[in-house]
C-alpha cells in the first residue's frame, strides 16, 4: 500500500515527541546514573506504595461521582430539541474553554477558609467548614475540571440510539424504567466506558490540582513524580520508573475496560 505523503508530519511528530520520550523513560527506569542496568528503581517504589493507594483511592472516588452526575445530564441533554442541545453543549464545553490553572484557582478562592463558601455559611449564620487543603478539596476540583469529560462521551452515544428500538420495546409493554434500564443503559456503556477512561486516568496522575487545592497535604503520583524531576529530592531515574509503572497500570485497566465494553455490547445484540 502506498504511503500517504500527508502523514508524513504526523508520523514525524508522535515519533518525536510520544514514541521518542517513552524510549527515554523506559531507558531511565532501567538505569542508573551512571548508565549501569538495574532493577533498584522499581524496588525502591515500596517506600510509595500509600502514595499509589492513594492517588488510585482518590481519582476512583472522582469517576464516581463524575458518573452519577454526568450519567443524568447526558440523558436529560440527549432528550432536549437540537437546538437546546446545541446551547446546553456549548454551556456545558465552555468552562474548557478557560486555562485549567485559572479553574483551580477560582476553586481555590470559593473553597479556602476566608473563601466564598465560608463567607456564604456565616453570613446565614451556620458554621464554616474546612476543605481547603484536604483530599475532599482535591476530588472536588478533579470532579469540576473533568466531568464535561464524562458528560460529552455519554450524551453522543444517548443521542445516536435508535428512537424505534425504544418504541418497539415500549409497544411491546415495556414502561420507561424497563427501557431505561434494559435498553438505555446497556447501550449506553460505550459511552459511560469512554468517559470512566477520560476521567480517571488524567485524575490518578494530576498534580495541579493537588498543589493548588491540596497545599501540598495531599501528595499523590503526579507530585511524586513531579518531585523526581523538579524537585529537591532529583531522581529522574526512579521517577521514570514510578511513571513506567503507572503507565502499565493504566494500559491494563484500559485493556480490561475495552473488554467489558465489548463484552457488554455483544450481550445487547450490537
Amino acid at each position: 500500500m502506498k504511503p500517504n505523503h500527508f502523514s508524513i508530519p504526523y508520523v514525524g511528530w508522535m515519533a518525536v515527541f510520544v514514541v521518542a520520550p517513552i524510549i527515554m523513560v523506559i531507558v531511565y527506569a532501567f538505569t542508573t546514573s551512571t548508565g549501569e542496568f538495574t532493577l533498584q528503581n522499581f524496588a525502591d517504589m515500596g517506600r510509595f506504595l500509600t502514595v499509589f493507594t492513594r492517588s488510585f483511592h482518590l481519582a476512583f472516588i472522582a469517576t464516581i461521582i463524575c458518573i452519577v452526575l454526568g450519567y443524568p445530564v447526558a440523558y436529560i441533554l440527549a432528550r432536549e430539541g437540537q437546538r437546546a442541545q446545541r446551547i446546553l453543549v456549548m454551556l456545558i464545553m465552555l468552562p474548557l474553554w478557560m486555562n485549567f490553572l485559572l479553574r483551580t484557582y477560582a476553586w481555590m478562592s470559593i473553597l479556602e477558609n476566608t473563601g466564598l463558601l465560608n463567607r456564604l455559611l456565616t453570613f446565614l449564620s451556620l458554621p464554616t467548614v474546612r476543605i481547603i487543603n484536604t483530599p475532599a478539596a482535591v476530588i472536588i476540583g478533579m470532579v469540576y475540571n473533568f466531568l464535561p469529560f464524562m458528560v460529552l462521551p455519554i450524551y453522543s452515544v444517548i443521542v445516536k440510539i435508535d428512537k424505534s428500538i425504544l418504541e418497539a420495546a415500549q409497544d411491546l409493554g415495556a414502561d420507561m424504567f424497563s427501557v431505561f434500564r434494559k435498553l438505555i443503559i446497556p447501550l449506553s456503556l460505550p459511552g459511560v466506558l469512554s468517559g470512566v477512561l477520560m476521567v480517571f486516568v488524567p485524575a490518578v496522575s494530576t498534580f495541579v490540582i493537588t498543589q493548588l487545592l491540596g497545599g501540598g497535604m495531599v501528595f499523590l503520583l503526579g507530585d511524586l513524580i513531579e518531585m523526581q524531576f523538579l524537585g529537591t529530592a532529583y531522581n529522574p531515574h526512579l521517577g521514570s520508573a514510578i511513571a513506567l509503572v503507572m503507565m502499565l497500570i493504566v494500559i491494563a485497566f484500559v485493556v480490561v475496560m475495552n473488554k467489558f465494553g465489548a463484552g457488554e455490547e455483544k450481550a445487547v445484540g450490537l
